[in-house]
């Protein structure tokens, strides 16, 4: 096998962990939230989380010096990257389906495509309006399943989950140049502000109660916090470095997908012709928006 190709199906292979390290994060996170609050589970998991990457960082000797110049930018990613996407992706999904809560995040493409245009100057074609349009009818098919009429807290959860990837889509978009850091080092220092300023507005405000966990909510918080936001960043800096970004953006759309069907075996969530479909369209949706990006 040529090194080419090895590093293809290495690729391949890594983009397959962290694909379903990312999945199965959804449906495991809604089981550890009827234990505790999310700001506080996912702030607890990702300050442990990132001590864990601290610790490869420098065990590939890797520098943990931020340039002045790229304190602005290391702090507004880790606004969009983990308070905005974690924080109130976590948040949304106490009152929201695992369905509902991953396709309206996996629309971030679709609102990137959208900052493009005031923000870089590129004009949506028509794949792109094509691409918003299912994308919006994807949604709205799997929201508009019983009606619209939403309670408090379904709007809530919707809008949470709208937001995140909003703000994070918007993110993208300014934070196109690379912050002058080794990748592992920028995720720990993202991951460990971010989440440490969930776990301080976790702890005064939703006042958890630490001995409310059971054995399987505490394997939830274990997998949270090696698999999604250790072993998979890692495997994820192994797929952008040896697959195309398109290649790699396009195959994480298999992410919402897993997680849909596996909060269906773990939580009995629905999953029903309905669902398919919502998930065909806005994921067709995202395709187009990947293909321009």
């Amino acid at each position: 096998m040529d090194s080419a190709r090895r590093d293809r199906t290495i690729g391949f292979l890594c983009l397959g962990v962290t694909a379903f390290g990312w999945a199965l994060n959804w449906p495991l996170m809604k089981l550890l939230l009827q234990q505790w609050p999310p700001l506080f589970a996912r702030g607890l998991a990702g300050v442990c989380a990132s001590l864990i990457l601290g610790a490869l960082a420098l065990g590939r000797k890797e520098s943990f010096a931020v340039p002045r110049e790229a304190i602005p930018r290391l702090l507004f990613a880790t606004l969009t990257n983990v308070l905005a996407w974690m924080g109130l992706g976590t948040v949304a999904m106490k009152y929201v389906t695992v369905s509902e809560g991953a396709l309206l995040a996996y629309t971030m493409p679709i609102w990137a495509m959208l900052f493009a245009w005031p923000v870089l100057g590129t004009r949506p074609t028509m794949r792109d309006i094509l691409g918003l349009v299912l994308g919006v009818a994807g949604v709205g098919l799997l929201l508009g399943g019983h009606g619209f009429a939403f309670g408090a807290d379904k709007l809530l959860g919707i809008a949470l989950a709208l937001l995140c990837a909003i703000l994070f889509a918007f993110g993208n978009v300014l934070n196109r140049k690379a912050l002058p850091m080794p990748p592992l080092v920028v995720v720990a220092w993202q991951v460990g502000l971010g989440c440490a300023t969930m776990l301080i507005l976790g702890i005064l405000f939703e006042q958890p109660d630490i001995t409310a966990i059971t054995p399987l909510g505490l394997g939830c918080f274990v997998y949270m916090t090696l698999v999604p936001m250790g072993v998979c960043y890692v495997t994820w800096f192994e797929t952008l470095r040896r697959l195309p970004p398109t290649s790699a953006s396009t195959g994480m759309l298999i992410v919402p997908v897993i997680g849909v069907v596996s909060a269906a075996i773990i939580l009995g969530e629905p999953l029903g012709l309905r669902e398919w479909a919502a998930m065909a369209l806005t994921l067709g949706g995202v395709t187009l928006a990947l293909q321009r990006a």
